[in-house]
């Protein structure tokens, strides 16, 4: 994660070497120059990154705008599981669907309007069926109206640092001034992925909505490598005459997670297989070696002023050590840095340090934030004054 942060007079700062020496494998052949290589010769623009560190592993005019057709499901999608975190809705709250939803054209899931369907079902019908409809419905439920949550998607979009991307709507049928890029759709990629229960939905090959009523309808997940290719279990097909075959797809082997996205393909078959060489690619030459686990405790820091005196510092996310096959992790140094003081009130989501790492050279290859592990309220002035004097006494 790129973003910067003032760590002030930051002075805990640790080096050591990442590993401990392991084997060099024999006879590995060296990673392809990707300079070298075009890995997806038809698509107009492509990408490949490794998921934990956020590495980009090959591209292809990756920041150019492109209509991203039902990719822009992504964000969509990313949104509903923010709000599931957050309390804002469960899976088993039921969604009414508008005129204006059933209304939406090309891949649907038919819904009827006045039609109520469960968030989870909902979420099926986006993620397994590409439906427009589900789409525009779970809009106006989390939104209001389809203009509001669009307007969040945009807002999001800014947050993740997506330069390349405007949304109109929350289903990317053709519109005016609806883009993306290839490296913005691996970026709203890896932050939906973040949330593990997103590929239960986006792995299944098949399923049924409306199952024990009489008009059930069958799903079958668009993205065909689903089923064909081993480790994939996600994320999004895309296709408008404009904007041609796209794909954003995720797969996982070894602990090694990536996110391939090609635009612009001029078939499916082509798509599939372009993504296919990507992912091939990935997992020949690179393996990783995990670091810290999700949630993992760095370290405690100290809250000045909070209510609770100290807070655990952890990883938002798995942190791994990402490296070409046959290269040693003992080249790698991981350096925490924290803030001395954080001051109350502190927010989970407010940065308070980073793990640099980097090679025995000194060049960084990832830069990791860190994050309290819960939100520390303001100490009260009875409580503060309870403990400076507590401290003076102490001192005699």
């Amino acid at each position: 994660m790129k973003r910067t942060l003032y760590l002030g007079l930051c002075v805990f700062v640790t080096c050591v070497a990442f590993f401990s020496p392991m084997a060099v494998a024999a006879n590995e052949k060296p990673a392809p120059d990707q300079k070298e290589m075009n890995f997806a010769p038809r698509a107009t623009s492509a990408i490949l990154m490794e998921a934990d560190t956020g590495t980009v592993l090959f591209e292809k005019n990756a920041h150019e705008k492109l209509p991203p057709a039902s990719i822009t499901k992504v964000m969509t999608l990313l949104l509903i599981m923010e709000a599931l975190d957050r309390g804002e809705i469960k899976l088993t709250d039921k969604v009414r669907t508008s005129e204006r939803a059933a209304s939406m054209g090309g891949s649907q899931i038919f819904l009827q309007p006045g039609e109520e369907m469960t968030v989870d079902d909902m979420i099926k019908g986006i993620a397994i069926a590409s439906g427009n409809d589900a789409s525009v419905a779970m809009a106006e439920h989390l939104g209001g109206t389809e203009e509001a949550f669009v307007a969040r998607m945009n807002e999001r979009a800014k947050q993740l640092g997506m330069k390349n991307t405007h949304f109109v709507n929350s289903n990317g049928l053709p519109a005016p001034d609806h883009y993306s890029s290839a490296m913005d759709i691996a970026i709203m990629s890896r932050e939906l992925l973040k949330h593990e229960l997103i590929t239960k939905y986006t792995g299944t090959y098949q399923d049924y909505l409306r199952k024990d009523s009489d008009n059930p309808f069958w799903l079958v997940n668009t993205n065909r490598l689903v089923r064909f290719y081993e480790g994939v279990d996600g994320l999004k097909t895309g296709y408008t005459s404009e904007a041609k075959y796209c794909l954003t797809a995720t797969a996982k082997r070894n602990n090694m997670r990536v996110i391939a996205v090609v635009m612009g393909e001029p078939d499916t078959k082509t798509r599939n297989a372009e993504v296919s060489t990507l992912f091939t690619y990935a997992f020949t030459h690179f393996q990783v070696q995990p670091v810290y686990k999700k949630g993992e405790v760095v370290q405690p820091i100290t809250v000045d002023k909070g209510k609770h005196p100290q807070v655990n510092v952890i990883t938002p996310q798995a942190v791994s050590l990402l490296m070409k096959r046959g290269e040693s992790p003992d080249h790698f140094t991981r350096e925490v840095v924290l803030n001395p003081t954080v001051y109350a009130p502190v927010s989970k989501d407010q940065i308070v340090g980073h793990i640099f790492i980097r090679t025995k050279e000194g060049k960084e290859v990832s830069r990791i934030d860190l994050y309290p592990e819960q939100s520390i309220e303001k100490a009260g002035m009875w409580e503060i004054l309870k403990r400076t004097t507590k401290h003076v006494l102490i001192g005699y």
